[in-house]
């Protein structure tokens, strides 16, 4: 092992500490990271400002004031009567509507965190209609839009079974990998997710924000919105909405979409400028950018290649099926809490395929539970940016992310490590 390996390694260890103990700001650990994976070298400046104006952050940051902007329009009051009307007036059968809206959002669109920054602000309103806490439901809708991602053979599927696909032609393999692939082998998996959301997921979490919620109603009274303001703030929600939801089709990025809607919002006078700042979540931006810097370091330093190596010797040179199905399931899922989950999809993939080919087992099995327990991750903030959004609409802390995930992230480890296994035996 190298000093930057060492260094990187212990700047990690320290990182998941702090956010553990909750002591210092969500910001200020992943500052502190940041700093310290700079000044030793272990990331190069011209990183860190990649990730310091990366689309991601744009997007978790602006989504919060888009949702600012949306709280003052009576287009939300419409879609909340309208979820009212159609579930009967129950606050539980309205939530169920939005948990289902969550999986066919994240099924067609390419981005969990795009998904989940539609739903989020219709959950607020939900909630505040009905008097309920946002800390209750907040968490299982993001874990929805995480966990059922590349299910269904639309939108992410059919991108990530491309690069599958890719990768097996590059290692010799003769097969196709396509997205029918994943929503055969991870069906079932769906539906444990939307019923552990239906009925379980909110006794896990807080009955009120452990951390400050990310929301500008608290800031003072608003002033009332003029009937010009109200429908083109409204006309804005709808047209980034449709942005995100379009955004590969209509060739545009989604955080063009998104900050072009911040910008409309403040220039049509639907918030102010003082507003539009106070909601933007600087905090879970800040942790973002050095939880995602310390992913590319953990890369950069050949910490993850270390890890990578250790695996392969600790399966050896002839495992069994289960034993390659279990750690091609279990690495990835502990590794993803703490890396870029597309990241850790591309270090492991080449992985399974490199060992599929020298024992002669099919590594379709093998790919599936890489991609899925990637995206089994909501431990931490560090895998996909709906988690630190998801923190700053709910008011979460690590800790509750872990006691509100740890049931559904058991369920899934044994069911997709059983259920692939059988579908899609590796020998």
């Amino acid at each position: 092992m190298t000093t930057q390996m060492i260094i990187c390694m212990l700047t990690f260890l320290l990182m998941i500490i702090s956010f553990a103990l909750n002591k210092f700001p969500l910001g200020v650990t992943g500052g502190a990271a940041l700093v310290i994976l700079l000044l030793t070298g272990c990331i190069e400046p011209s990183v860190a400002l990649t990730n310091l104006g990366s689309a991601n952050v744009i997007i978790i940051v602006g989504m919060f004031v888009i949702g600012a902007g949306l709280k003052k329009l009576s287009i939300i009051d419409t879609i909340t009567k309208f979820i009212r009307k159609v579930t009967g007036g129950s606050f539980i059968w309205s939530y169920r509507a939005l948990i289902v809206l969550a999986f066919l959002l994240t099924s067609f669109i390419t981005s969990p965190v795009v998904g989940y920054a539609i739903a989020f602000p219709l959950l607020d309103s939900v909630c505040d209609e009905y008097g309920e806490s946002r800390s209750k439901y907040q968490f299982p809708l993001a874990v929805v839009c995480i966990a059922c991602c590349a299910i269904l053979p639309f939108g992410f599927a059919i991108s990530q079974a491309a690069v599958f696909s890719g990768f097996m032609e590059s290692y010799g393999f003769t097969q196709e990998f396509t997205a029918m692939d994943f929503t055969r082998a991870r069906w079932p998996m769906a539906i444990i997710v939307i019923l552990w959301a239906f009925f379980l997921a909110y006794k896990f979490t807080p009955e009120k924000p452990v951390m400050p919620i990310n929301d500008s109603k608290g800031s003072g009274e608003q002033k009332k919105l003029g009937k010009v303001q109200d429908i083109l703030g409204s006309i804005i929600f709808v047209g980034t909405m449709i942005g995100l939801v379009f955004n590969a089709q209509l060739g545009i990025d989604a955080w063009v979409v998104v900050f072009t809607g911040c910008i409309l919002n403040v220039i049509c006078g639907v918030l102010t400028g003082k507003e539009a700042i106070q909601a933007m979540a600087i905090d879970l931006g800040i942790m973002f950018i050095g939880a995602n810097s310390m992913a590319q370091a953990l890369v950069n330093t050949g910490s993850a290649e270390f890890i990578g190596n250790k695996v392969s010797e600790l399966l050896g040179a002839s495992p069994s099926g289960l034993m390659l199905y279990i750690v091609f399931f279990i690495v990835p899922f502990i590794l993803t809490q703490f890396m870029q989950n597309q990241g850790v999809m591309n270090i492991f993939a080449p992985i399974a395929l490199i060992i599929c080919s020298a024992i002669g087992a099919d590594p379709k099995g093998c790919l599936v539970l890489v991609c899925a327990g990637s995206l089994t991750a909501f431990m931490t903030p560090s895998a996909t940016p709906a988690i630190p959004m998801a923190m700053g609409a709910g008011g979460y802390d690590v800790k509750s992310l872990v006691k509100g995930s740890w049931l559904l992230s058991v369920m899934l480890t044994i069911g997709y490590i059983a259920f692939v296994s059988f579908v899609m035996p590796a020998f």
